[in-house]
């Protein structure tokens, strides 16, 4: 036991036993949810959860899902079959994985902009909550810009923190401002014409279609709906 000496000379011993220390004054349990985990959960990405419209990261660049096959042949390994859009530069390609393989997710994340005008080479689009814009090169947006007009809501993609895509609505209404009066044919057997719209396109149209008559058309393919 130590002893210690005050300055009159009178030695003190410490009374420990008189002292009593409790951890519940220094210590709080901590009680954990079992709803929330201390870890992040880890989910792997394989080329067998691929389906059309997956988002994925080849080359490091940000691919688009068009089209996939699983195929096990009769002698060697299964693999995945898959048509690709590149979402920068709109090219397509073909690319199979083995089956199982890891694959990168590309994250893609979708805004939803209006298309408010054109700024000569430029398209703007704004944010309708914040008012801030967004332009977009024109030399980047393909040939889908044959079909967008002032006002439309589309959807921007950014990856990384940037721009790289765009969606246009599935079906948008569309005036027709040419189309050969003198063309006859017989309806009834399903004959069509071609018609130019608003904004340049040219889509094949019923016979019964007319100058100034609003149409129905498919973003997607190009093609003729319905009239309006």
């Amino acid at each position: 036991m130590m002893t210690f000496k005050l300055s009159s000379g009178v030695p003190l011993t410490p009374a420990y036993s008189s002292i009593s220390f409790s951890s519940r004054k220094f210590y709080r349990p901590v009680k954990l949810s079992p709803r929330h985990s201390t870890f992040p959960r880890i989910y792997a990405f394989s080329s067998n959860d691929i389906k059309v419209g997956s988002n994925i990261e080849v080359d490091g660049a940000p691919w688009k899902v068009i089209e996939f096959l699983h195929v096990k042949p009769g002698k060697g390994a299964a693999y995945v079959r898959t048509t690709l859009r590149n979402h920068i530069t709109g090219n397509s390609v073909e690319k199979t994985f083995r089956a199982g393989s890891k694959i990168e997710q590309a994250e893609i994340s979708k805004e939803t902009k209006q298309f408010t005008y054109k700024d000569g080479p430029q398209f703007v689009f704004m944010d309708l909550t914040s008012y801030e814009e967004v332009r977009l090169n024109e030399s980047d947006m393909g040939d889908k810009t044959k079909w967008l007009k002032e006002g439309m809501d589309c959807i921007l993609l950014y990856w990384k923190g940037k721009v790289i895509d765009f969606e246009l609505p599935i079906q948008v209404k569309m005036k027709v401002v040419e189309v050969d009066p003198g063309l006859k044919g017989d309806t009834a057997q399903g004959g069509s014409k071609p018609a130019t719209v608003e904004t340049g396109a040219v889509v094949s149209v019923p016979l019964f279609v007319e100058r100034g008559q609003e149409i129905v058309v498919d973003t997607r393919t190009g093609q003729y709906v319905s009239r309006v």
